[in-house]
């Protein structure tokens, strides 16, 4: 699970919007010099609006300004980065090639790559819309009351 620190700014009675940064794991990633979101935060500092769903918690406990920790599971962080970057590119090379089979003309070849690029986007695009209420892929509220759990301890006898 990434954990991730934010503040919440709104508040409504099935969950929070909260404000974040972006740069949890910018200090121990590799990348850090040719990574986008390390060189675009230093460029804006553009912050991130999330939704939190609150699973059930009594919105009356927070308040606006409260900092909170949210976690997203790392499946779906890895899940919706091959899909983000893969279905493009697969949408591409495939329209390029029945396209370079068929008409044997660069121009065209060219119209068809682009024409895939855009058809991958557009896929990803209804695919978030269409899980976009899915709760296994939305961040969740961390409490330090209520600790993550990933194994459940053995029981001794």
């Amino acid at each position: 699970m990434i954990l991730e620190t934010g503040r919440i700014v709104s508040i409504e009675a099935e969950g929070v919007w909260v404000e974040t940064i972006q740069k949890s794991a910018c200090g121990s990633c590799k990348a850090e010099k040719g990574c986008g979101q390390s060189l675009l935060h230093k460029w804006d500092g553009h912050s991130a609006y999330i939704w939190v769903l609150l699973d059930g918690r009594d919105p009356a406990r927070y308040t606006l300004g409260d900092e909170i920790q949210i976690g997203i599971p790392e499946e779906v962080i890895a899940k919706g980065s091959l899909l983000v970057y893969l279905v493009p590119v697969i949408s591409l090379v495939v329209l390029t090639a029945l396209a370079h089979n068929q008409f044997a003309h660069e121009g065209i070849t060219t119209l068809a790559g682009l024409a895939g690029l855009v058809l991958g986007g557009l896929i990803v695009r209804w695919h978030s819309w269409r899980t976009r209420f899915d709760r296994d892929l939305q961040p969740v509220l961390v409490d330090e009351q209520q600790p993550l759990r990933f194994y459940r301890p053995l029981e001794q006898h």
